[in-house]
């Protein structure tokens, strides 16, 4: 459970901590143990080789890779020094890559491993750049994490830190092509505390020396998210550097963990994984899930196999992963809320409003908009997309739906054309993008489409040119080399014509209706 006295910014976190409990683990990595005094100490020997380094509050710093003990290290230790922590995507191209950094203006990267060929490749376009380090070692002209780290000053720089600080900077897809740097500040944060420990029976209160998985990517806020309440709380975060169901129902088991988040794409591998038969769940107390609905079926299905509570929490990076949640008793069936995202966590003000923001009634379809103290301070150097989103304090979701007779909230559809695909946002217009200039391509459109494994899978409508060929194989590997795998379409359908509106807007709902024909909801 958050314990809030002497809790004034994330970099009160560690050092609330291991005053607590300095003795006990706080992560556990590949059989790695960090105690919760010595990630507090990490933590400052980070902070002030940034410092040491140049970087003043509020810079910019990067991070790509892979899940592992040393990102917390390295994010604690960039909240101490009051610097802002980038989450970049490591499923993206090159190109993207080099968007995001130099978006953010990022004057220090840290780099697994995994991705060194990468920034290679993209440093010299990446201009604010000055510092790289290697996470894992092992590279030629990068000092290794761990050597920079031990020879910094252990002595806590305890800095000034206001709550308007940007505490991270994640960056969600955008509508024109280009991702959003999401600003989330200190005070963003101390609202999510707060607003969890008002609530002892949610599903992300935890107590000390609980034992939680952190498996979901750190790019997203959901696995920055339960990292940071994992060591808020004084759990023991376990955590695992990338998704591989067969290790999450390993490391399960053999750590005894009590609290889980997964998107639902990951409940139906576990579901689904042979070794979920033999797994002994008896420690489980909770999973919490989210980034995408999920199918009412499987999730009987889970709560027979995993014999835990399930709690579904609905929220955007935007919101600091806050919005509503639907509490384990409310999953019973007989309740007939599984379709339900729940009610609005404490703290925060939800509505269904229509075009002119206006509220709409019970029962009617509009769009959700939230209130509260975690919406975010905004998007990064975006001053017009933050007004559009946010008015008069209300963060437009994009996400249509309707309240029952009890207040609780049914997610519907969406405003906005944005296809969620195993939790990942894609929105159309990047992945039209990368496949309109093909030279056979005279007109593209990108719809979502039903999908069991994931949710929803990206479809591409292709109109050829007069007289040209070509292959759906053909359209997806010319788009491979300029956007991410995940945002790939899984599939092109080639047609005549787009429909359009007299004002030349693809009209999506047309090319969406065939597939989605029979379904209650129209997200997956």
């Amino acid at each position: 459970m958050i314990t809030l006295d002497g809790l004034n910014s994330m970099a009160d976190v560690t050092r609330q901590q291991a005053k607590l409990r300095p003795h006990d683990i706080a992560l556990v990595f590949e059989e790695r143990e960090t105690s919760f005094a010595q990630l507090d100490r990490y933590a400052s020997q980070v902070a002030n080789g940034l410092i040491l380094w140049g970087v003043k509050p509020q810079t910019r710093v990067g991070y790509l890779g892979k899940n592992s003990d040393l990102y917390f290290e390295m994010t604690m230790g960039a909240y101490k020094a009051n610097a802002v922590v980038v989450g970049v995507n490591w499923r993206l191209a090159g190109p993207e890559v080099e968007y995001v950094v130099n978006d953010a203006r990022c004057e220090v990267l840290f780099v697994g491993a995994e991705f060194y060929g990468l920034i290679e490749k993209c440093l010299p376009n990446m201009p604010t750049v000055r510092h790289v380090v290697a996470m894992d070692g092992g590279h030629a002209q990068w000092e290794s994490f761990s050597a920079w780290r031990d020879r910094q000053s252990e002595r806590d720089p305890m800095l000034a830190i206001k709550p308007e600080d940007t505490a991270i900077q994640l960056y969600t897809s955008g509508t024109t092509g280009h991702p959003k740097g999401v600003e989330l500040t200190n005070d963003n944060y101390m609202a999510v505390f707060e607003s969890l420990a008002s609530d002892p029976n949610s599903g992300l209160n935890w107590n000390p020396k609980d034992v939680a998985l952190v498996c979901m990517p750190v790019f997203h806020v959901a696995g920055v998210n339960i990292g940071v309440l994992s060591v808020a709380q004084g759990a023991k975060g376990i955590i695992l550097k990338d998704i591989d169901p067969g290790k999450i129902l390993d490391l399960i088991g053999r750590y005894k963990v009590n609290h889980a988040f997964f998107v639902p794409a990951v409940i139906l591998f576990l579901t689904q994984h042979p070794a979920a038969k033999t797994t002994d769940f008896g420690s489980l107390r909770n999973i919490s899930y989210g980034a995408s609905p999920i199918a009412e079926e499987l999730l009987v299905r889970a709560k027979e196999i995993f014999g835990c509570r399930f709690s579904q929490l609905f929220g955007l990076t935007e919101t600091s992963g806050a919005g509503t949640w639907l509490a384990p008793e409310d999953h019973e069936p007989t309740r007939k809320k599984l379709r339900s995202c729940g009610k609005p966590l404490p703290g925060l003000e939800l509505r269904i409003v229509d075009g002119q923001g206006r509220d709409v009634p019970k029962g009617e379809v509009g769009e959700i908009v939230l209130r509260g103290r975690t919406i975010m301070k905004g998007y990064w150097n975006k001053a017009d997309a933050t007004a559009k989103a946010i008015v008069n304090g209300w963060f437009h979701t994009g996400d249509a739906g309707y309240t029952d007779d009890e207040g609780f909230v049914f997610i519907h559809d969406r405003v906005k054309d944005m296809i969620v695909s195993g939790g990942e946002n894609i929105y159309p217009a990047e992945v039209e993008n990368a496949i309109f200039g093909h030279p056979a391509v005279a007109d593209v459109a990108v719809i979502g489409v039903p999908d069991d494994k994931w949710g929803e899978a990206v479809k591409a409508m292709v109109v050829l040119k007069p007289g040209a060929q070509a292959d759906g194989a053909e359209i997806i590997n010319w788009a491979r080399e300029r956007i991410a795998g995940y945002k790939l379409p899984k599939s092109v359908d080639f047609i005549q014509a787009l429909p359009r509106n007299p004002s030349g807007k693809i009209l999506r709902r047309e090319l969406r209706e065939p597939f989605w024909r029979g379904k209650e909801r129209r997200v997956n």
